[in-house]
């Protein structure tokens, strides 16, 4: 899977570089000099996702612009695409270049590596436990300046963007509907002031507000921290007049039993804000 990095990406790759090489590099400076050279491997410690892999390039090839003095070509070659799964114990990439531009630049490229493939990886492992017949989403809960990245890493995983940003869709929460008095009230004003070609999402937490969601005329209804035997009602009661979507403690362990529900997308935030790193090591022969 191809990713394009933005100008909004750079940026943060830019920021993530000077934040660890804010004050040089004493210990790498210390020993080895612009001639040093040194190569090695990436080395997964666990069965992952592949993900990241041209934002860890990125970061080298930064470095290595900004080092003076540097004549030693930089080489990294991935043997994986991102999207692949990478078996436990699989050294699946390698990588040659001036040592002081290889540590410098290691710890960075790692961060984002790991992040985005254990990101991948979880969000892969829960679409596998949903099936075929149910969409797995993100949602806005990202890491601060992640999201670009964070959105790619769940695509690569096999899920789907939701929103990108407060623009890219309406959805009424439990406090626009407050503030506005009602779900009747609420999409009726987003009718009548949001863009024509936005589909109108309502978050409902009972079946009261899913009858008054339908009735107000509702795109999509999100069924959201209800139990299974809530849900199921739900559903029964929608008939697929809109599109339905599940939210809230959407798990490995409870994905499976969200499977065959009948619903259109599960929503996620734990793929994005409560992922694990994956496990990769980045080893000098």
């Amino acid at each position: 899977m191809m990713f394009s990095i933005s100008p909004l990406s750079l940026k943060l790759i830019d920021l993530a570089i000077e934040e660890d090489l804010l004050a040089s590099d004493f210990s790498t400076d210390a020993i080895f000099g612009a001639e040093h050279r040194s190569s090695g491997y990436l080395l997964a410690k666990e069965e992952l996702v592949l993900c990241g892999s041209e934002i860890f390039r990125l970061v080298f090839t930064r470095i290595y612009a900004l080092s003076l003095g540097m004549n030693a070509e930089l080489k990294i070659e991935f043997k994986a695409k991102d999207g692949d799964k990478i078996a436990k114990f699989t050294k699946f990439a390698e990588f040659s270049g001036p040592t002081s531009v290889l540590l410098k630049a290691e710890r960075v490229a790692l961060n984002f590596l790991q992040h985005l493939s254990g990101v991948a990886t979880h969000t892969n492992q829960i679409v596998e436990a949903l099936g075929s017949e149910v969409m797995l989403c993100n949602t806005r809960k990202t890491l601060p300046g992640m999201r670009e990245l964070q959105h790619y890493a769940v695509r690569t995983g096999g899920g789907r963007s939701h929103r990108f940003n407060l623009g890219s869709g309406v959805i009424l929460k439990d406090n626009h509907i407050a503030a506005s008095g009602s779900i009747a009230e609420a999409v009726r004003l987003a009718k009548a002031h949001a863009p024509h070609s936005l589909r109108i999402e309502v978050e409902c937490e009972t079946l009261d507000m899913v009858k008054e969601a339908l009735a107000a005329g509702a795109d999509i209804i999100m069924l959201d921290n209800m139990s299974i035997p809530q849900m199921q009602e739900a559903l029964d009661l929608i008939q697929r007049r809109a599109i339905t979507e599940i939210s809230g403690n959407v798990d490995l362990e409870r994905a499976p039993s969200l499977s065959h529900l009948g619903v259109d997308y599960v929503s996620s935030g734990a793929i994005t804000h409560s992922t694990k790193a994956a496990d990769i090591s980045m080893r000098f022969h």
